[in-house]
């Protein structure tokens, strides 16, 4: 069965590298205090039954079936306070005091995907002052 093993290690949870602290194994792990995301089997998440209420919307308007292109999309920490890294500007984007986080990472992780999706179409985000300076129309 694909996504069940991990450098020869069984994967006994989606959440097992967050629970299992003393279980960091590189250099790099031990260093920063936390796995690093690569580590979670992309083929685990995300589980549909989580998706949050914007996202089963979003799809539904865009005529997708599924959210392939966010897969790799997780909850990540920037200084310590939570963050989702976006490509397009080649940054974290810190997600807001007031947003209060779910225990479970499928759950933290679609709310990084959400997350991510609403800064992206936001006028705060980066491209929307190059698309206003080199838009030809």
């Amino acid at each position: 069965m694909a996504g069940t093993q991990y450098r020869g290690s069984e994967i006994k949870s989606v959440d097992q590298f967050l629970e299992d602290k003393e279980g960091l194994d590189s250099e790099r792990e031990q260093e920063i205090g936390q796995h690093i995301g690569y580590r979670y089997d992309v083929n685990l998440v995300p589980d549909y039954d989580r998706i949050t209420p914007f996202l089963s919307k979003y799809m539904e308007v865009m005529g997708w079936d599924d959210l392939n292109w966010l897969e790799d999309v997780h909850m990540g920490y920037e200084d310590g306070m939570p963050a989702v890294f976006d490509r397009n500007i080649n940054g974290w984007v810190r997600v807001p005091d007031s947003v209060t986080l779910p225990d479970n990472q499928q759950d933290r992780d679609m709310v990084a995907r959400e997350f991510l999706i609403k800064f992206q179409m936001s006028d705060r985000h980066p491209l929307v002052s190059l698309r206003k300076a080199y838009m030809k129309f």
